[in-house]
């Protein structure tokens, strides 16, 4: 038997939803059109997908369970075709490249140069996405590529660690520590620590916030409203302070400084792909970053 996608994008839909009614205008069907549809899914598979109780729609286990299977076979799906197309076409093949905003544009530039040095003829497309976008995209076949510092696993999607770079901590030219050239865990203990994500929902927070406990305090953490700028802006005219990769020195126009942590703490560089869809321009791009930080020894940064 052969799984029909289209059945599996409306059961998709009433997840995302929670309504088959919501579902059924997104989808442009009426909704009897789309009950009947999940109906016939439910008989191809021989297993109720859907609770439909009186308070609503519900999605059982094995209707979750293809759901996650299911949105890896829609993006496997649309990358193949999107593939295809290029080729028989005669496009150049292009890296969809998306990073999450924790991966400064230096960072990222640094990567972009090193890849197209050793390949001067790659193509590379970067986005900035926040990590629950970069997640829907590589698995919707949006992006060939991802970038972050700490994601949890996701089931359709292959990650390796590409580096370790040292973190800092950046502050408000204003703040008492502004004027140090290095400061010791002990010394943020007090301070109010500016993320982006909130604890328990964000793989980056958690493990910055691990990174304060191995270092013997628990941190005070506050989400910040200025999503998307980058983490030396968010400190500017506060007391407060963000965790960085940036280099040592003036921040933010000179409104912030970033200032060296001791000891020495390191936070991953994490390169997320969807497992199973090919494509050159990523495998090209990986070796490229590969070689480059291998030469540069463990830790670099």
């Amino acid at each position: 038997m052969t799984l029909d996608l289209d059945r599996l994008e409306q059961l998709i839909a009433v997840a995302e939803e929670g309504s088959v009614t919501r579902a059924a205008a997104r989808l442009h069907l009426s909704q009897q059109a789309l009950s009947t549809s999940l109906r016939n899914l439910e008989r191809e598979v021989g297993v109720e997908l859907l609770d439909r109780g009186g308070t609503g729609i519900r999605v059982l286990p094995a209707g979750e369970a293809l759901i996650a299977d299911g949105r890896v076979l829609r993006g496997l799906a649309r990358s193949a075709l999107d593939r295809a197309r290029r080729i028989g076409r005669g496009e150049p093949d292009v890296l969809r490249l998306g990073h999450t905003p924790a991966v400064t544009g230096e960072e990222l530039g640094t990567l972009l140069h090193t890849a197209r040095t050793l390949h001067p003829h790659l193509r590379i497309e970067p986005h900035q996405e926040y990590p629950g976008t970069l997640l829907d995209l590589l698995l919707d076949g949006g992006l060939d590529l991802g970038l972050c510092r700490a994601i949890r696993p996701v089931q359709g999607l292959a990650r390796t660690t590409l580096a370790w770079h040292r973190l800092r901590i950046a502050v408000s030219a204003e703040h008492p520590l502004a004027t140090r050239d290095s400061v010791a865990f002990a010394d943020i203990a007090e301070y109010t620590i500016v993320v982006w994500g909130r604890p328990g929902t964000s793989g980056y927070t958690d493990l910055l916030v691990d990174t304060c406990r191995r270092a013997g305090f628990e941190p005070s953490v506050q989400r910040t409203e200025l999503q998307g700028v980058p983490p030396a802006t968010a400190v500017v005219g506060t007391g407060h302070i963000a965790f960085v990769t940036s280099r040592p020195g003036p921040a933010a126009g000179g409104a912030a400084h970033v200032i060296t942590l001791t000891p020495p703490a390191h936070v991953p560089l994490v390169a997320i792909w969807p497992e199973h869809a090919g494509s050159r321009a990523r495998e090209t791009f990986l070796r490229a970053v590969a070689e480059h930080e291998a030469d540069r020894g463990p830790a670099a940064g």
